[in-house]
């Protein structure tokens, strides 16, 4: 394959309200804010992991927990992996601070391939 995933960039969790959720994630477990998109995103720190809380209006993975990859060049990324027998859910689209698209690996589990603007 020409293009490989750079680094595990997110842990992407679907959340019904972020504020709660910033909440019980900040507080209760413990995680520090990083960054927060108004009531869309926020992205927060797991010892050298990335929890990234979606909002419903930025659950490009619907309501499944997905990994999210750094690539270089989505859409390259995406040939390669469809290739390779992944299902493409969505994508390759641009989001508000990212280009990305969403598959499905062989054995169903959902990731998103990202890369900056």
């Amino acid at each position: 394959m020409s293009t490989h995933a750079q680094k595990l960039g997110n842990v992407l969790i679907p959340v019904s309200d972020l504020d709660k959720a910033v909440t019980f994630y900040t507080e209760a477990l413990g995680l520090t804010l990083k960054f927060r998109d108004g009531d869309r995103f926020a992205a927060l720190d797991a010892g050298g992991v990335t929890i990234a809380l979606a909002a419903p209006a930025e659950q490009v993975a619907g309501s499944a927990t997905a990994p999210s990859y750094k690539v270089g060049d989505v859409a390259e990324a995406v040939r390669d992996l469809t290739a390779s027998g992944a299902e493409l859910v969505s994508g390759p689209e641009t989001g508000p601070h990212e280009i990305r698209a969403v598959l499905r690996d062989p054995s169903g589990n959902v990731l998103v391939l990202y890369s900056s603007l």
